[in-house]
């Protein structure tokens, strides 16, 4: 397998990359790496959230321009990248997760889900095994809503290393769950490492996503806010990075003219 830089470069959003191409470039490479090197790899699902966070927060940042695609996650950065002169595909979160979970059924993928409140994991995996009969499930974790001491996080760590699992799915919201592949990726035996939110509550029944009208057209994050007003506060860092993304855009135009 040629080195990624050679083969796949990122869209850059005011400097924050995105990899913009057919989903089954995706699944084709993760295919290639767990068959092959099984090297440690994370993805990051970076919408304009992620964004304001990446260019303000050192750590973060490296997270995702470290991430082996960064796929993007939502109507905000299309529009950043327009204003930039970029053409970027979504690909978010829970669609590239079904997307594995469909594709990989023929290669025998293992998953591991880790994250969500208590029971959600288990959910998830009944519902999902309902969708894709064939779908392997390495494990579910369901971590407590406390910093574990040192014996519980070793016990952990070990139950997901032993799992041979292909991939985790860490579902506990942004920043948190990029911190914690951020601090045990090189930990697991596994190959490959997504954060992916709310999709363990949407898949699992404990929460309504868009419907497939409103997410066509970009608007899942207002489907979003009238049922959870609590998402008022990010949807306005979101805002903050798409205007200010815009205005670089028109920027460039400017002194191109």
């Amino acid at each position: 397998m040629k080195h990624l830089e050679e083969e796949f470069k990122p869209i850059l959003v005011s400097g924050i990359p995105v990899h913009s191409y057919p989903k089954e470039v995706f699944l084709d490479y993760l295919k290639n790496s767990i068959e092959g090197d099984r090297k440690k790899r994370h993805i990051g699902i970076t919408n304009t959230e992620a964004m304001y966070y990446a260019k303000r927060l050192p750590e973060f940042n490296e997270y995702v321009t470290s991430a082996t695609f960064s796929l993007c996650d939502g109507i905000g950065s299309v529009i950043a990248g327009k204003f930039q002169g970029q053409s970027i595909k979504r690909f978010n979160g829970p669609d590239f997760m079904l997307s594995c979970c469909e594709y990989g059924q023929e290669y025998g993928w293992r998953h591991f889900f880790y994250g969500g409140k208590e029971g959600v994991a288990d959910l998830l995996v009944e519902n999902l095994k309902l969708k894709f009969p064939k779908l392997e499930v390495a494990g579910t974790f369901c971590p407590p809503f406390r910093t574990m001491n040192e014996e519980e996080k070793s016990s952990m760590l070990k139950e997901v290393s032993n799992s041979n699992a292909d991939i985790i799915w860490v579902g506990l919201g942004l920043l948190k769950q990029e911190n914690w592949i951020a601090e045990n990726k090189e930990l697991l035996n596994i190959p490959w490492s997504v954060g992916v939110g709310a999709a363990f509550d949407f898949y699992a029944g404990t929460a309504k996503r868009a419907p497939l009208p409103f997410r066509k057209l970009g608007f899942e994050w207002l489907y979003r806010l009238i049922l959870e007003p609590r998402m008022f506060k990010r949807n306005l860092n979101s805002y903050q990075f798409m205007f200010s993304a815009i205005g670089d855009g028109i920027k460039k135009i400017g002194k191109i003219k």
